[in-house]
C-alpha cells in the first residue's frame, strides 16, 4: 500500500509470457550492499514556484478496492487512503517517522506504553475537532471481526495488547487502549519493539469519523468520507474518474494543489500516450518503452526519475498442499527460472534479480546471500528424491497471478510438467482467495509499509500470520523473529533477521524473482513531487508552475 498493505502490493496478471529457463553456471549480476540511507528521488523544484492547479494522473483499470483505511490492503487503495486520512504518525518522504495527528509522544522506560498527545488543531475535513475518542474508535473498529473476515489489523495492530482478543471475538474492547482526556491516547504493546511507531503509520491506524464511519463494512460513508487527510473527495464517477480537492481544514500546511484528477478504466488506458500528448502530468514507465525514454536524445529522458523500490515479487508455494508439501519439490521449482535473465530480458533492466527476500536499500539487507541460478538437472534430481519419486507422479498443479505463465512454460519445456494457469476476473476475488490460502502456486508482490526487515520477514513468513499465504510455519524461524522483534542492539537484530531469511530460503515457501525499480515520468512544471522507495506517498507538497 503499502499501501499498502497490507500495505502489501500484489500485481495480478493472467498473461502467459515466454519462458526464461537457464543453465547452471550462468553468470549473474553481483549483489550490492545496502546504502546507509534510503534513496529518494524528487522532481526539481525551482525557486519561483507556481500555485495551485490540477494534477492529472491515471489510477488504474478500475476503482480502488476500498477507501476504508481499516481494510486497505493493496497499493492502489492505500495510495488514495493516504491522501484522504491521517494517523498518529506518518512517514515523510525520506521514510522517517514524523508526528501527524499526534504532536508528540512519550515512551515508558520499559518500552511498553506510548503516551500520545494530539494536536490542538487536529480536525476532520468538516472542521470538527479530532479527539482521543476518535483515535480509540478507529483502532477498535479496525480490529472488530464484524468489519470483515480478514483484517489488516491482524498484521499491523497485533502488537497492541488486546488486539488479538478483539479480532478473535473474545473481547469487546482493546485492553491496551485508553483515552484519559480529549487530547491524550495511551497505547500499551506486548513487548518493546523498535519498529512500532513506523508500523503505526500504516493506513490501518488512520483515524475515521466515528459519527459517520459504520462499525462494519456496510453503508456508503466511503463515497464521501469526512477524512482527516490533506484532500477530500470532490467527484467520483465509478470506474471512470476520481477527483480529490484540497481539504481547507487540514491541520498541517495546506496542500498546494487545488485538486487531483485520477483517470480510471478506459480513460486511463495507454498512459504513456496520454503523457506524451500532455493529457496527464505523471506516469509510470512500462519496461517495454523504457529504452526509448532513457535515450538521451529523447526530451523525455530529462523528465525521468529512477528509484529502486523496497519491494519483492515472487511465486508463493503452498506448503500445505501437494506437491509443495514436500520441501524438495519446492526447492526444485525454485531452480527453474533464471532470475537474472528475467530481470535483464523480460523486464528490460527495470528490476534487479532477487536472491533473497529483503530488497537492496532495506535496513538489514544481506548482500552475502548466494546468487541462485537455474539448474534443471538438479531440479530433476530433487523431485526424484522427494516422496513423489518422479515428475510423472506429481499431482495436478494450478497456478494463479503474475508470472504463473512463465513458470508454467518453463516447467513444461524443461520437466514436462503441465501447470494449469488460472485467473480471476475480479481482483478482489483473487485477494479473498489468497487470504483463504487456496492456491498451490500464486504470483504476488510486496512493497514496504515501513523500512524495517520485520515488515517482510515477520509479516510474510511468521506461522499463522495474516499475510502468510503459503501456510509456512517454522518453529526455528518463528523463534528468530520473536528474538529479533525485541532485540535492542541493531547489529544483533539484523543478524537474527539474516538467520531467519536464510532458513526461509532453504525451506523454499516462495521463489524470489525480482526487486522492482520505479521509473516515473514527471512533467517539468510539476514541482515538489517525491518518488520514494515505497512509491509516491504524499501529494500535499505538489504544485504546478506552468
Amino acid at each position: 500500500m503499502n499501501l499498502r498493505r497490507r500495505i502489501f502490493a500484489i500485481l495480478y496478471s493472467t498473461l502467459i509470457i515466454f519462458a526464461l529457463a537457464g543453465c547452471a553456471g550462468q553468470s549473474q549480476a553481483a549483489a550490492t550492499p545496502a546504502p546507509t540511507t534510503v534513496p529518494v528521488a524528487t522532481a526539481p523544484a525551482p525557486a519561483n514556484l507556481g500555485n495551485g492547479g490540477t494534477l492529472i494522473m491515471v489510477l488504474g483499470v478500475r476503482d480502488p478496492n476500498t477507501l476504508d483505511p481499516a481494510l486497505a490492503g493493496d497499493v492502489g487503495s492505500a495510495f488514495i487512503v493516504r491522501q484522504l486520512f491521517s494517523g498518529l504518525t506518518r512517514l515523510d518522504n525520506t521514510l522517517e517517522v514524523q508526528p501527524d495527528l499526534a504532536e508528540s509522544w512519550v515512551v515508558s522506560p520499559d518500552g511498553l506504553t506510548y503516551t500520545f498527545t494530539l494536536r490542538k488543531d487536529a480536525q476532520f475535513a468538516d472542521g470538527q475537532a479530532i479527539t482521543s475518542a476518535d483515535v480509540v474508535y478507529s483502532l477498535e473498529r479496525a480490529s472488530d471481526p464484524k468489519l470483515a473476515k480478514s483484517l489488516p489489523a491482524a498484521t499491523y495492530l497485533i502488537d497492541i495488547v488486546g488486539v488479538r482478543e478483539k479480532i478473535a471475538g473474545k473481547a469487546d474492547h482493546i485492553a491496551g487502549l485508553s483515552a484519559p482526556d480529549d487530547r491524550t491516547v495511551l497505547i500499551r504493546i506486548d513487548s518493546p519493539k523498535s519498529y512500532f511507531l513506523a508500523k503505526l503509520s500504516h493506513t490501518t491506524s488512520f483515524v475515521v469519523d466515528r459519527r459517520t464511519a459504520t462499525p462494519d463494512s456496510s453503508g456508503s460513508w466511503t463515497e464521501h468520507p469526512n477524512g482527516s487527510g490533506p484532500f477530500a473527495i470532490e467527484q467520483w464517477d465509478h470506474d471512470k474518474l476520481l477527483v480529490i480537492t484540497r481539504n481547507v481544514n487540514f491541520y498541517r500546511e495546506l496542500p498546494k494543489l487545488d485538486r487531483v484528477r485520477f483517470l480510471i478504466g478506459a480513460a486511463a488506458s495507454n498512459a504513456m500516450v496520454l503523457y506524451e500528448q500532455g493529457d496527464i502530468d505523471v506516469t509510470d514507465v512500462p519496461s517495454s518503452t523504457l529504452a526509448r525514454v532513457q535515450d538521451t536524445s529523447s526530451p523525455r529522458s530529462k523528465e525521468l526519475l529512477r528509484v529502486p523500490q523496497l519491494s519483492i515479487f515472487y511465486l508463493g508455494l503452498n506448503v500445505t498442499l501437494p506437491p509443495f508439501d514436500d520441501p524438495k519439490v519446492r526447492q526444485a521449482f525454485g531452480l527453474l527460472i533464471d532470475r537474472a535473465k528475467l530481470a535483464r530480458v523480460r523486464l528490460d533492466g527495470a528490476a534487479e534479480a532477487a536472491y533473497g527476500i529483503l530488497p537492496p536499500g532495506m535496513p538489514g539487507y544481506n548482500p552475502q546471500l548466494p546468487e541462485s541460478q537455474a539448474d534443471i538437472a538438479k531440479a530433476k534430481a530433487l523431485i526424484a528424491e522427494s516422496r513423489y519419486g518422479s515428475v510423472d507422479k506429481l499431482p495436478p498443479i494450478a497456478a494463479y497471478g503474475s508470472w504463473a505463465g512463465t513458470l508454467s512454460q518453463v516447467a513444461k519445456d524443461t520437466l514436462g510438467i503441465t501447470i494449469e494457469v488460472r485467473g480471476y476476473e475480479n481482483y478482489g476475488d483473487f485477494l479473498r482467495a489468497l487470504d483463504r490460502n487456496e492456491f498451490q502456486i500464486y504470483g504476488s508482490g510486496w512493497i514496504a509499509d515501513y523500512p524495517d526487515p520485520e515488515n517482510f520477514l515477520d509479516v510474510l513468513f511468521r506461522g499463522g500470520g495474516g499475510e502468510n499465504h503459503t501456510g509456512y510455519d517454522s518453529a526455528q524461524v518463528n523463534d528468530l523473529l520473536n528474538r529479533a522483534a525485541v532485540e535492542k542492539d541493531e547489529a544483533k537484530r539484523f543478524d537474527l533477521y539474516h538467520q531467519a531469511e536464510r532458513q526461509i530460503l532453504a525451506d523454499a515457501p516462495v521463489i524470489p524473482l525480482y526487486h522492482d525499480i520505479a521509473y516515473t515520468l514527471v512533467k517539468p512544471y510539476v514541482h515538489g513531487l517525491t518518488v520514494t522507495p515505497m512509491g509516491i506517498l504524499d501529494l500535499a507538497t505538489v504544485e504546478l508552475a506552468r
